[in-house]
């Protein structure tokens, strides 16, 4: 990677307006979508593997019919109809199962695809993140494990596994930690000689589209120092214009300007926790993220003896942190909106064989009710029931379906009822590119509205959205978003062949 001060020279370099180049690409995010992106823009194009056998026969015979032609280069729609399985985006179950032809039925077959080099087809980009490559993962505590199986978080061409026996370790249940998944998707970038392209310790402040004509002096060079691969004579041609600072190593922030031809969005939704909106929810005592009730612990400053830690929502990340609590024998208390049998319920859609650590939370909420004394101690379920207030002498009002309240005292609170993206950089907070344009950008119930065989925002050409932005929200399924947006910008670059 390159050190804060040659990254703040390279994304400052500007040269006279005559021979002004916008970036043909800019990646915002370098989690596993913005990764896989730029695997794909540096060259590296998949072919059908001649001799395979996939065990879909319709999508075989398509795939036999032109073999010698790249799946970039080929209808996506026309290869993706017809699949089924556990995304709602043809392109993504298409690139999955090419890479892992029959893994929901328990299979370890080959992908079908064989990857190419071709540096002719390499279109310049640049990835900005905030972190290390990796994104959110290198943010998340590094012993937790994988709610996919291990295999699920690979990228293209790299097998998990394969690097995680070359470390000596193996899958935990068949799932990872996150500590390896970030440090894999690191040595992804290295191997895969990408790292040239990322920008690691960049914070994006401003995406507006701007007109090339009114550009003033100061732009920029083209910054892989090659020829642009589009014509940027066009008059009234409108490019994006990306301002945002790098931090240096002595706490500075270093501002930078650049322009792009494309922007594509891969931050994921890490950045925001959601919040209850309710009485107090400010106080010191109430947190939004896990980490809090593991510092904690680590300081001493709840234990045993503490009154109980409130935690509040019925998703995976307060099952870890009931989980946490559990095993240092703090008390809970659990607060929920759902009943404990609906079947939205995440604990209702997974396997208990391959989950057991949450089927064993899913016990718990149903055994264990104020209602009905259960057989584990230090934790309390309350279905059906949210959060009045939280008072600030601790002391946190609920209220359940009936409207009945109760109140306890807590040590602590953690609000662990999801996340939303931080999307202050763009216009409006980018709700105008969402499906639906009067509420917020939400990965689940209102992602942004993209076309679904390039994802390309229907709202904003140029613009590209990935990940959870988009609606995908496993690492298997994103890699099929990346394909998408690749396909489309090789056209609009010319590089495909005829």
């Amino acid at each position: 990677m390159l050190s804060n001060r040659k990254m703040y020279s390279i994304l400052n370099r500007h040269q006279k307006k005559t021979g002004f180049k916008p970036i043909p690409v800019v990646i915002i995010g370098n989690g596993p979508s913005g990764i896989c992106l730029s695997y794909l823009l540096s060259g590296y194009t998949p072919y059908f593997k001649r001799e395979s056998l996939h065990p879909h026969p319709i999508l075989q015979k398509k795939l036999e019919e032109a073999p010698h032609v790249s799946i970039l280069d080929q209808d996506l729609e026309y290869l993706s109809e017809g699949l089924e399985g556990r995304s709602h985006s043809p392109v993504s179950l298409l690139f999955d199962t090419l890479l892992r032809p029959d893994t929901d039925f328990g299979g370890t077959a080959e992908s079908v695809l064989t990857w190419w080099h071709k540096t002719d087809r390499a279109i310049p980009h640049l990835v900005l993140g905030r972190n290390p490559p990796g994104g959110a993962w290198h943010s998340i505590e590094g012993s937790m494990v994988t709610l996919s199986r291990g295999e699920w978080m690979g990228l293209p061409d790299l097998q998990f596994k394969d690097w995680l026996r070359q470390k000596k370790r193996g899958l935990r249940n068949n799932r990872a930690t996150a500590e390896d998944i970030a440090q894999y998707y690191q040595h992804y970038v290295m191997k895969k000689g990408l790292q040239k392209n990322f920008r690691s310790g960049t914070v994006v402040t401003s995406v507006r589209k701007v007109s090339a004509e009114n550009i003033s002096s100061h732009v920029q060079e083209d910054l892989q120092q090659s020829d642009s691969l589009w014509n940027f004579t066009e008059e009234g041609m409108e490019v994006f214009q990306v301002d945002g600072f790098v931090k240096t190593v002595q706490g500075d922030k270093e501002p930078f300007s650049i322009y792009a031809e494309n922007v594509v969005l891969a931050t994921g939704t890490y950045d925001s926790p959601t919040w209850l909106g309710v009485k107090g929810e400010n106080l010191s005592y109430v947190h939004h993220q896990l980490a809090a009730l593991e510092e904690a612990v680590k300081n001493n400053s709840i234990g045993i003896t503490s009154d109980p830690v409130l935690i509040v929502g019925a998703g995976l990340t307060a099952a870890d942190a009931i989980l946490f609590a559990h095993h240092c024998n703090i008390p809970v208390i659990h607060v929920f909106r759902r009943r404990v049998s609906d079947p939205g319920l995440i604990f209702n859609q997974l396997p208990k064989m391959m989950y057991p650590e949450y089927h064993k939370v899913h016990q718990m909420m149903k055994e264990q009710s104020a209602a009905c004394a259960g057989p584990y101690e230090c934790y309390v379920s309350l279905p059906e029931h949210h959060v009045l207030s939280f008072g600030k002498d601790k002391k946190c009002i609920f209220q359940d379906k009936n409207g009945y309240q109760k109140a306890y005292k807590v040590s602590m609170a953690l609000v662990l009822t999801g996340s939303n993206p931080n999307l202050s950089f763009l216009p409006n907070n980018g709700i105008d590119l969402a499906m639906d344009s009067n509420q917020p950008v939400n990965p689940k119930r209102n992602p942004i509205d993209v076309d679904p065989f390039t994802y390309e925002c229907t709202q904003e050409k140029g613009l590209y959205a990935l990940g959870p932005l988009a609606g995908d929200n496993f690492v298997r399924f994103v890699q099929g978003g990346a394909l998408a947006a690749a396909s489309s910008l090789l056209k609009k670059a010319n590089k495909n062949p005829p």
